[in-house]
């Protein structure tokens, strides 16, 4: 069903107040745009299925009390994105919910495994691909475009079935509450233009005196794309406010010097960059930021990261888990270096599975050796 006003879309938003679940996907174009650009939400509910075009409707608004209804399992593949986008056009984070790709990794299938994948290996059903990369955008939409975008939740419910009768059996459902939590936490979704600078490429180049300078010039850079409604590296790319803090500027020419940002800035905006970057670096080293702690600058682990992997490949194995699913690398590599707080690893499940044993292999009261061709672990007294 095609749903092009808002009459038949609040129809349908009441019927799915009666279903069991509704699975929800959408189509979005990003590349011109900071913020999303909405072009089709796909929704199936226990009996139907409906494609949304958000031009032809006025106000999406009348899908919340479903999308925060407590009886009807919201359903996603990946959904990250498409709860973000949720949140900015309708006003809020549905709940509960239940992702097949994070459920997937506990079932046994790779990490992120896509959607037409997993359709495949849970309903046995092969997905054209003919529309991966369509435009969204453009009217009227195909008939092949409406059944690639229908076939994007048609199978959700399924799965969601067959994955928790799975879970279930396993003993498992219960590891899974604490991700859609935090997929339903609206904090996730917040974004804090302070916090930016954290993730420039090539940012671990800079001194923390330099890096104070970056934090103020990637968080102008993000009020800015979020002004203009553009990409952030349509404003400056990362590798140029990098660069701009390694030299230090205190003049436009010297800012220029950067090779691009004289295309990229105006006179007005490159003043406000070198006022920025000058009074950074003339601020009291107290409020410098720190680097991250996860840093070259920290204490080589290698050898207890040999150890801790080993051991968690082995425990994925016996549980089928996906290794990154269990101790991604970024976690081991904090735990290894005594940091005990903030780490997934070392929560719920994950702690039970193999952060507990993480730690008492670093503290020396567990010990791995091979057996033939098998790794023993033995508890030292």
């Amino acid at each position: 069903m095609y749903i092009a006003n808002q009459e038949n879309l609040a129809a349908f938003a009441e019927r799915a107040m009666h279903s069991s679940v509704l699975a929800i996907d959408t189509e979005f174009l990003r590349e011109k745009t900071y913020y999303a650009k909405l072009c089709l939400i796909q929704l199936a509910t226990d009996d139907e299925t409906a494609i949304v075009d958000p031009f032809a409707v006025d106000d999406l608004k009348v899908l919340a009390p479903v999308l925060r209804n407590e009886n009807v399992m919201k359903l996603f593949h990946a959904g990250n994105q498409d709860l973000e986008i949720l949140l900015r056009e309708v006003g809020v984070l549905p709940h509960p919910l239940f992702d097949t790709q994070v459920a997937a990794a506990l079932l046994g299938h790779t990490q992120q495994i896509g959607y037409a994948a997993l359709v495949h290996a849970e309903c046995g059903v092969t997905l054209k691909k003919i529309d991966s990369f369509t435009d969204w955008s453009r009217r009227p939409l195909s008939d092949s475009q409406l059944e690639y975008a229908a076939d994007d939740v048609v199978y959700l419910p399924r799965m969601y079935e067959r994955m928790r009768a799975q879970l279930v059996e396993l003993g498992r459902l219960s590891w899974l509450d604490r991700d859609f939590e935090d997929l339903a936490d609206p904090a996730r979704y917040a974004a804090n233009e302070r916090e930016r600078y954290k993730r420039l490429k090539r940012v671990s180049q800079l001194s923390r005196r330099q890096l104070s300078a970056a934090r103020e010039v990637a968080a102008w850079r993000e009020l800015e794309a979020q002004r203009r409604d553009v990409p952030r590296k349509w404003v400056v790319t990362d590798e140029q406010i990098v660069e701009a803090c390694k030299r230090e500027p205190r003049s436009i020419d010297d800012l220029f010097m950067v090779r691009g940002l004289s295309d990229r800035l105006s006179t007005k905006d490159a003043r406000t960059v070198v006022s920025l970057i000058a009074s950074a670096l003339d601020a009291s080293p107290d409020t410098w930021p720190e680097p991250d702690r996860c840093g070259k600058n920290e204490p080589n682990v290698d050898a207890e990261l040999d150890l801790m992997c080993a051991l968690v490949r082995l425990r994925a194995k016996q549980n089928g888990v996906a290794f990154p699913t269990l101790a991604s690398h970024d976690d081991l590599a904090r735990v290894a270096r005594g940091y005990r707080e903030g780490v997934d690893l070392l929560r719920g499940w994950r702690r039970a599975l193999v952060g507990e044993e993480l730690l008492e292999l670093l503290e020396g009261r567990l010990a791995l050796s091979i057996d033939g061709s098998e790794l023993r672990v033995e508890h030292r007294s």
